[in-house]
């Protein structure tokens, strides 16, 4: 075992202590993977963590979401995972102050499936924490490449994100689908914006090394008929904060979130677009975005 390194939406991270095994099982990882570089963040693989500290009050998990539970302790923090709330739990985190800093463990009874579900939630979570002060933000989107630029959809759980990303990739030609699940945007110094693939995307293997200037963000209803509204600042930061992963509790990573998320509303343009599961639907969407 030896020192891997990835490189994700621009930042190099670290990863100490993964067996071959894992490695070969954790192909979402390996697009990303790149030469040794001072990292923002590492992440060790260890035995023997025990749980401790206060747990911190969150949101339940929507049904068929990860049951993440935080817990504030004397060095930083540690996290519970469990693939549902009605199931055991097979990773432990261990994450310092600073964020630069975790350790996993697994369970005794995780498998190679239970230990690359911990291990990814692991990274995207030490991934938001560290670069939520970093221009960074984690998003729960689909997300569309047109004409060179990237169309976020998001939505909760079950509106229809991803089925709308299909009607795009068949209807709207020279679609290309850039990640289903957990992009990563970033406000850079330059005041530019743009959107990168992760290696986390859900359900769908999308996992690209690539990234693109955003044009805008839509926020997808279910509704009777098609109809798309762009929003002002406030009302895109409304639509944007839900979608954005990151643990507001603490001080210094919401002040973070919203920092970046200010900035994102005003340079990006906001959409709320009803409708229905057709192609109307991405045709009025992709009108209205590149007409923005």
């Amino acid at each position: 075992m030896y020192m891997e390194y990835y490189r994700i939406a621009g930042f190099t991270v670290a990863v100490d202590g993964m067996d071959g095994e894992l490695k070969g099982a954790l192909r979402n990882m390996a697009p990303f993977e790149t030469g040794a570089a001072a990292p923002v963040f590492t992440l060790s693989i260890v035995d023997g963590l025990a749980l401790s500290g206060e747990r911190l009050p969150l949101p339940e998990p929507e049904p068929g979401m990860s049951a993440l539970d935080v817990y504030r302790t004397s060095e930083g923090f540690m996290v519970t995972m469990a693939p549902g709330r009605d199931f055991p739990v097979k990773g432990l985190l261990s994450v310092d102050g600073t964020f630069e800093n975790g350790k996993l463990c697994f369970t005794e009874d995780a498998d190679t499936a239970a230990r690359c579900f911990s291990f990814n939630n692991a990274m995207m979570i030490l991934f938001a924490f560290r670069t939520a002060t970093l221009g960074a933000l984690e998003f729960h989107s689909s997300v569309i490449v047109n004409d060179g630029r990237g169309y976020m959809f998001l939505g909760k759980s079950g509106t229809g994100k991803s089925t709308h990303s299909r009607q795009w990739l068949k209807y709207i030609e020279g679609s290309e689908l850039l990640n289903d699940d957990n992009p990563i945007v970033r406000v850079l110094e330059d005041g530019t914006v743009r959107v990168y693939g992760s290696p986390w995307s859900g359900k769908t293997p999308c996992y690209r090394q690539k990234d693109v200037p955003v044009g805008a963000i839509v926020r997808i209803r279910q509704a009777p008929e098609n109809r798309i509204e762009r929003l002002d600042a406030l009302n895109s930061y409304a639509s944007l904060t839900s979608s954005v992963s990151g643990l507001r509790v603490i001080r210094s990573l919401a002040d973070g979130l919203h920092g970046t998320l200010t900035e994102l509303v005003a340079k990006v343009p906001c959409f709320i677009l009803d409708c229905l599961p057709d192609r109307e639907a991405a045709e009025v969407c992709h009108d209205a975005v590149h007409g923005a």
